[in-house]
Formats: C-alpha cells, sequence, structure tokens
C-alpha cells in the first residue's frame, strides 16, 4: 500500500469525529419543510433541484441522493460539515430523507450561478487565474496540498489534469 508524501498524518493531529464518518449519527431533518421548484442539474450519484423551504420561504438547492452504501453518504456528510464556514464552500441547511422509501436528501444554501457551458467561454485569461487560485486556496484549506510541493497534479471532474509549479507561478 502506498502513502501520501504529504499529510499522511493528518487526521492523527485530529480529533475522531473529524474523520470517523462511518460512526457518524446523521440528524435528520424534516422533508415536508422543504419543496422542489424545478430540475437544475444531475451526477451520477444524485440530481439536483431548486426549491424553496416552506417555513420561511427562502430558495434551497436540494440534492436527491441515488441509492449508494450509508458509508457514502455518511463519508460525504461529514465532509461537507469540516468544511463549513470555509470560503467559497456551499452551506449545508438540512439533511433529510424520505420517510417511505428512506431516500436521502442533502438541503444547501440557494447560490446565484451561470451554467458552466455558458460561463466558460466568456472568461479571460485574469478570470481563469483568479479561479485557479480560489481553487488553490481551497485545496489548502482542505489540505489537500502543501504549499512547499514543487507540484500540483489535480484531476479536475471533467477528465482534465491540472499540472503547476509551485516557484514558477505566472504573474
Amino acid at each position: 500500500m502506498s502513502q501520501a508524501r504529504v499529510y499522511a498524518d493528518v487526521n492523527v493531529h485530529r480529533p475522531r469525529d473529524y474523520w470517523d464518518y462511518e460512526s457518524l449519527t446523521v440528524q435528520w431533518g424534516d422533508q415536508d419543510d422543504y419543496e422542489v421548484v424545478r430540475k437544475v442539474g444531475r451526477g451520477k450519484y444524485s440530481e439536483v433541484f431548486e426549491g424553496i423551504n416552506v417555513t420561511n420561504n427562502e430558495r434551497c438547492i436540494i440534492k436527491i441522493l441515488k441509492p449508494v452504501k450509508k458509508k457514502k453518504i455518511k463519508r460525504e456528510i461529514k465532509i461537507l460539515q469540516n468544511l463549513c464556514g470555509g470560503p467559497n464552500i456551499v452551506k449545508l441547511l438540512d439533511i433529510v430523507r424520505d420517510q417511505h422509501s428512506k431516500t436521502p436528501s442533502l438541503v444547501f444554501e440557494y447560490v446565484n450561478s451561470t451554467d458552466f457551458k455558458v460561463l466558460y467561454p466568456t472568461l479571460t485569461d485574469y478570470d481563469i487565474r483568479y479561479y485557479i487560485y480560489e481553487l488553490l486556496k481551497f485545496m489548502l484549506l482542505c489540505e489537500l496540498i502543501h504549499i512547499n510541493e514543487v507540484f500540483l497534479i489535480a484531476n479536475m471532474s471533467d477528465g482534465i489534469i491540472i499540472s503547476l509549479q509551485f516557484d514558477h507561478v505566472p504573474e
């Protein structure tokens, strides 16, 4: 088994409840507090909808998870809870499930955004540098990279691999 070159022992320095997602006890909210308005996206493990919180009339995003192992759901919830409060992190508002099917859903704050297929062609060189900088700040926050490493190799969701050299950052 291989060992990470950086942050290999990161969880040793954290309390058990930070990393032990298998023993996480989920506090389920009331699904009846939310209504789906329209579908906004989908992925391999979920479908995403714009919704409304009927108790306070605020917009939200509802991520309805497809059937997967409980372990995967707990892991995602734990990661979202650990990242909560970080810069550019969408806030997890509630965790609910259907009483009959037991299908879990994650409820997030609503963020007004533009579809990436529309946004990407409009980005300038400066915009791209800014977003890469924000991505690196996020990865540092999550302890996914070490600032003294020479290279960062990130596998992006669309299959693109980025390699950056830290000692030659473009100005």
